[in-house]
C-alpha cells in the first residue's frame, strides 16, 4: 500500500485530537506516527503544581549513614548554587561541598551535590540531590532552609508523575515501578524490573501500531475506494491482520493469572481433620510461633494469614480450623465452613494428614481425591483444581516404625515431622515446584499481566476485536462502523499504557507511592 493513504486524514485527525480531563466527554489522546513515544490527555492537575519546584527526602527514614534529598523543578540549580559555593557544574558530576543556608552562612553539612538537567534526568525536569548525613537534625533543617527558598515538600508519587507527563515513563512502567519498591521476593523482583524497563510497554506499544495501521488503511479504503490507485485486498490484509493481533491477544489473558497472583501472593489454604498439625505446619513454613500449637484437638478455631518467602516466591498462607462432621459446638462449626470457603477460593492448598493413618499403605492424589478427601468435605474441590494445585502432606513422620515409613516415603505424599524438620527440604522443594507453574516464570521472551487494571482493558480490547469480526461477517455491513470498534480496542491499549487516561486513574495509581519517589 502507498505510504500516503496509510496516512489517511479522518484518522489523522482522530488520532491529534486532545480532549481536556475537564470535557464531559470521555478523556482521550490517541498517539499518532511520528510524534513522541506517548502523551497523555488529561489535563495537568492542579495537585501537580507544575512549574513548581518540589523536594523530598528519597531515601529510608530515620537514622541513617546518607540520606538523598530531591529537588526537580525549573529552581533546581539555582537553589543548588545559592546553598554551596559550586560555580561551574557539570551535570551528573558527584561534587563534596558545605551546603549552607543562604541567609545566615551557616553550614548544615558536608555533602555530595549532583545536578540532572533535563530532559535527561528521571522527572524530565532539571533536578538536584543532595547527598547528607542521615541525621534527623540535618534533614530537618535542610527541608527548612528549601522551604524559605520556596522550594515546596512533594507529594507522594510527584516525581514519578512528572516523569509520565514529561514522556520519561509510561503507566506501565510507572506501575512497574511501585511494584520494585514493594517487591518482597526474588521472583516478584524479576517481574517488576521487567515491566519497570518497560518490557509491557514495547508489547501493548506494538498492538497499538498494528490497531492504527490497520484503521488507516480501512479509512483510506472509505475515502478513496473509488479511486484506482487503491489495492483491492486492502481490507483483507487489514483483517488478516487484526486476526493475528486477536489470537495473540487472547494467548496473553489465558494465562492463568500468574502475573497477577505473583504481584500479590499465592493464596495458600492448609487444611485437614483436627490435630493433624496444620498449626505447626503453618509455624514452620513462617519460621515463628505464630499459631498456638496443643495437642488438644480444636485449638485453632479460626482463620490464621500469615506472609512468608518460600524459594523466592511471595506466599499468603492461611491455617485453618480442623475439618469435622462431627461437632456440636457453634464455634468449632463455624470454623469449618471458613476453611473450606477459604479453600475453595485459594490459589494452591496444602492438605495435612496424619502419617499414622496412612502407613499401613503408601498414597497417591488419586488416592486421596477418592478416599481420604471424603470426610473433610472437598473432593470435588481437588478434583476441579487438578494435581498442581494441591498437596498432600503426611504429617508426624517421627512417630512411625522404619518399615512405616519405608513404605509412605515412596508415596506421593510428603513425609514431613514438623517436630523434627525430617523431610521439611523435600516438602519445600515440592512446594517451589508448584508455585513455579503458578506463578511462572518472569521473562522478557513472555511478559504477563501483573494488574488486574491491564486484564479489564485488554479484555474489553478482545470484545470490541471480536465485535468488528461479528460486524464483518455481514456483507452489508457498514465499513465505518465496523471501524469504530478498532478504534474503541485502541483506546482500551491507551488506558493501560496512558496514552488514555484519566486524573482519576492516575490519582488511584499515584496515590500509592511513597513520598520522594
Amino acid at each position: 500500500m502507498r505510504p500516503f493513504l496509510s496516512r489517511a486524514l479522518p484518522t489523522l485527525l482522530r488520532e491529534c485530537h486532545l480532549v481536556r480531563g475537564s470535557s464531559s466527554r470521555d478523556p482521550r489522546l490517541v498517539a499518532s506516527r511520528g510524534t513522541s513515544r506517548h502523551c497523555v490527555a488529561a489535563s495537568y492537575p492542579a495537585s501537580d503544581r507544575r512549574g513548581t519546584t518540589i523536594c523530598a527526602l528519597s531515601s529510608g527514614h530515620g537514622k541513617c549513614g546518607v540520606a538523598v534529598m530531591r529537588m526537580s523543578g525549573s529552581r533546581s540549580l539555582e537553589v543548588l548554587q545559592k546553598m554551596t559555593s559550586i560555580s561551574k557544574l557539570e551535570p551528573r558530576k558527584a561534587y563534596l561541598r558545605k551546603i549552607r543556608d543562604p541567609e545566615t552562612g551557616e553550614v548544615i553539612d558536608n555533602g555530595l551535590c549532583l545536578w540532572f538537567p533535563g530532559p535527561r534526568s528521571f522527572t524530565g525536569e532539571d533536578s538536584v540531590e543532595f547527598h547528607v548525613h542521615g541525621g534527623p537534625a540535618i534533614l530537618t533543617r535542610l527541608m527548612q532552609v528549601l522551604s524559605r527558598l520556596r522550594v515546596h515538600p512533594a507529594l507522594p508519587g510527584e516525581f514519578t508523575r512528572r516523569a509520565f507527563y514529561n514522556n520519561k515513563l509510561d503507566l506501565t512502567e510507572v506501575e512497574g515501578l511501585a511494584d520494585l519498591i514493594e517487591a518482597e521476593t526474588e521472583c516478584q523482583r524479576k517481574q517488576a524490573l521487567l515491566q519497570a524497563d518497560g518490557v509491557l510497554r514495547k508489547l501493548y506499544d506494538g498492538w497499538r501500531k498494528v490497531l492504527s495501521e490497520a484503521v488507516a488503511s480501512i479509512e483510506a479504503y472509505i475515502d478513496f475506494g473509488e479511486e484506482e490507485n487503491i489495492e483491492s485486498d486492502v481490507i483483507q490484509n487489514a483483517r488478516r491482520a487484526l486476526r493475528l493481533l486477536t489470537r495473540d491477544l487472547e494467548g496473553h489473558l489465558a494465562d492463568g493469572r500468574r502475573g497477577e497472583i505473583l504481584r500479590s501472593g499465592v493464596r495458600t489454604v492448609i487444611v485437614g481433620e483436627p490435630n493433624v498439625g496444620k498449626s505447626s505446619l503453618l509455624n514452620r513454613l513462617v519460621q515463628r510461633n505464630a499459631a498456638i500449637v496443643t495437642p488438644i484437638a480444636g485449638t485453632t478455631r479460626d482463620v490464621i494469614e500469615l506472609t512468608a518467602n518460600i524459594s523466592g516466591y511471595p506466599v499468603l498462607i492461611a491455617d485453618t480450623a480442623g475439618i469435622t462432621e462431627d461437632t456440636g459446638d457453634i464455634v468449632e462449626a463455624e470454623g469449618v465452613r471458613r476453611a473450606r470457603s477459604h479453600a475453595e477460593n485459594a490459589d494452591f492448598v496444602v492438605v495435612v494428614v496424619d502419617a499414622l493413618k496412612c502407613a499401613t499403605s503408601g498414597i497417591t492424589y488419586e488416592d486421596y481425591v477418592r478416599e481420604y478427601s471424603a470426610s473433610l468435605g472437598i473432593r470435588e474441590l481437588l478434583a476441579r483444581i487438578g494435581r498442581e494445585r494441591f498437596v498432600v502432606v503426611a504429617n508426624k513422620r517421627d512417630l512411625l516404625k522404619e518399615n512405616e515409613a519405608r513404605r509412605l516415603d515412596g508415596a506421593e505424599a510428603a513425609l514431613i515431622s514438623c517436630t523434627t524438620e525430617d523431610g521439611f527440604q523435600n516438602l519445600l522443594r515440592t512446594l517451589a515446584d508448584r508455585f513455579s507453574n503458578i506463578c511462572g516464570d518472569p521473562s522478557a521472551e513472555s511478559p504477563t499481566i501483573s494488574q488486574a487494571r491491564h486484564r479489564n482493558h485488554l479484555t474489553q480490547c478482545s470484545r470490541h476485536l471480536h465485535n468488528y469480526f461479528e460486524l464483518c461477517a455481514n456483507e452489508q455491513h457498514d465499513v465505518a462502523i465496523a471501524a469504530e470498534e478498532i478504534h474503541k480496542a485502541m483506546r482500551e491499549l491507551g488506558r493501560i499504557t496512558g496514552h488514555v487516561s484519566t486524573n482519576e486513574i492516575l490519582d488511584i495509581i499515584f496515590k500509592n507511592f511513597c513520598i520522594g519517589k
